[in-house]
């Protein structure tokens, strides 16, 4: 039987992470529970935007997470940053209680610290050591490896949901709105967000964003960078073209936002992991 691997709701989509098990948020507006699986997301961004109220989030409880590990011998999870949310520590809250009841089962949790797209390419990572039969030893190892160099940066259109539920400062929120001023946001290297740079004009913002890859140790050839874009492909599309005529990665993909990053990057997000 092959190894399990199951993913929290902050993994985004496209061919290659549509079949993988997930544990979904709850995302609450108005009084609505939203469940994040199977959404449509425009759905998603019309209540977003038709709501005056804080847009809150809330990971799944450590049930949900054992429900996925039942029929399997040995399970692997990734979550979002556990500095950004409870989805880590409510998978590891599971463990001690799946451990007593089956002994026998193995689990290992891997705290990404990142999101979206850079949560999403370490869940590729875990897929393709699993698919190539390595043992848990060998893939704990290898995906913690590839953790400590995956860098995530991102560009969003608001930074409203972000300060709202704690993400960030107002002050940063605050520096976002201001008059074509557009801040280049990023991981720090230990799973929390921090201002990188802020640019004039968003024309100038995508293209430090690019050039900001090569201040990067990116072993290009063996890279693969991601791209996920809250309802706007055209502009990953592009950024995805500019980021290949500059730079010899491996691939780029992109990905469609998972309710989860919707809520945080959204509409008209951009975010990029290698």
């Amino acid at each position: 039987m092959k190894d399990n691997l199951i993913v929290d709701s902050c993994v985004d989509f496209n061919e290659d992470t549509q079949d993988i098990g997930r544990v979904p948020f709850r995302i609450l507006i108005d009084e609505e529970e939203i469940i994040d699986e199977n959404l449509n997301i425009h759905n998603l961004i019309a209540k977003m935007k038709n709501t005056k109220n804080q847009i809150k989030t809330a990971c799944a409880p450590p049930e949900d997470f054992i429900n996925k590990w039942k029929e399997h011998k040995n399970n692997f999870v990734v979550t979002i940053s556990s500095q950004l949310s409870g989805s880590y520590n409510s998978a590891m809250v599971a463990v001690e209680s799946f451990k007593e009841k089956f002994p026998n089962s193995f689990v290992h949790i891997f705290d990404s610290k990142t999101a979206a797209t850079g949560e999403t390419l370490i869940a590729m990572k875990v897929k393709q050591l699993i698919e190539e039969n390595f043992n848990a030893a060998e893939i704990i190892e290898q995906t913690n490896k590839y953790i400590s160099k995956v860098r995530t940066i991102f560009i969003l259109e608001s930074l409203d949901n972000l300060a709202k539920n704690g993400r960030i400062s107002n002050l940063k929120a605050i520096l976002g709105s201001m008059l074509h001023i557009v801040p280049i946001m990023g991981e720090d290297g230990e799973g929390r967000i921090e201002l990188k740079e802020s640019v004039r004009g968003k024309k100038r913002a995508f293209a430090r964003l690019v050039d900001m890859i090569a201040e990067y140790n990116v072993d290009f050839e063996n890279t693969v960078l991601g791209i996920t874009h809250v309802n706007c492909l055209e502009k990953a599309e592009k950024l995805r073209d500019d980021i290949k005529a500059k730079y010899p990665f491996k691939d780029i993909k992109i990905f469609n936002s998972s309710g989860l990053s919707t809520v945080y990057a959204d509409d008209g997000g951009i975010v990029i992991a290698f």
